[in-house]
């Protein structure tokens, strides 16, 4: 690499609520010389950012376009109920959508649940974000149905969540644009995956497949020896030494 040419790196993107940190230090492991950059996108500009070439690969809320995104999908959320700490429906373990009926349930513009139809009652404006909703949750204004890791992300004190058994759940996946699946937009894969650093699926299948090739064109000289075959004796004769005549 000469001095004008600038260190490769790889750009990540991630929703609110996603934590790649596990994959991005193994890849620092692995990649030590190419360094990954954390991009913060809301779940709603995710799919501007990769169209636009200003991240290589995303952490996303499903679903994208598949005419134009590959996705693997990495996991589904429990969703969960935000309330304050001394309300009613912390007595129990778990809620439905039926215990929310006469609850003003929050619904922020930048909600990922994609509701059919809100349950309980609706608030007199949406919030623009769900940091919002969770502001006006803890001024007992409503509550909150979000997944549990927005929950997690906006942790109060005075508030808590119970999950939310028959609501509709979020979708969390690797998305990339399919035209510009790159290698090291692969190498990541291969960390999201699980693969190991000498997979035949990452970037050195030539190299793996060396010792097999090497096996194959071993000299027949270096085989392991079969046993001397002895002549065969006609069929009927004695072996033996042969008798001699008298």
């Amino acid at each position: 690499m000469t001095g004008s040419e600038a260190p490769p790196t790889f750009r990540l993107a991630y929703v609110p609520g996603a934590t790649p940190g596990k994959w991005v230090r193994i890849w620092n492991e692995r990649l030590p010389d190419v360094s990954l950059t954390l991009v913060s996108v809301t779940a709603a500009e995710a799919s501007d950012v990769l169209r636009a070439g200003d991240a290589d690969a995303g952490i996303v809320r499903l679903p994208v376009d598949r005419t134009v995104f590959s996705a693997i999908p990495l996991y589904t959320e429990a969703t969960v109920v935000v309330v304050p700490k001394d309300h009613l429906l912390t007595a129990a373990d778990e809620v439905t959508v039926e215990d929310l009926a006469e609850e003003v349930v929050l619904h922020p513009l930048d909600d990922v649940l994609g509701w059919e139809q809100l349950p309980g009652e609706p608030a007199f404006e949406r919030p623009a974000t769900t940091a919002d909703a969770v502001e006006l949750v803890a001024a007992g204004i409503g509550v909150l149905a979000v997944p549990q890791s927005l929950a997690r992300l906006h942790h109060r004190r005075d508030l808590t969540y119970r999950p939310l058994v028959d609501a509709p759940q979020s979708s969390v996946a690797l998305s990339w644009p399919e035209d510009a699946h790159t290698d090291l937009v692969e190498d990541f894969i291969g960390i999201v995956r699980g693969r190991t650093v000498n997979s035949t699926r990452g970037r050195t299948p030539a190299q793996a497949a060396q010792p097999k090739e090497k096996r194959r064109a071993e000299p027949a000289a270096r085989r392991k020896p079969t046993a001397r075959q002895q002549p065969r004796t006609p069929k009927g004769a004695r072996r033996g030494k042969p008798r001699r005549r008298s």
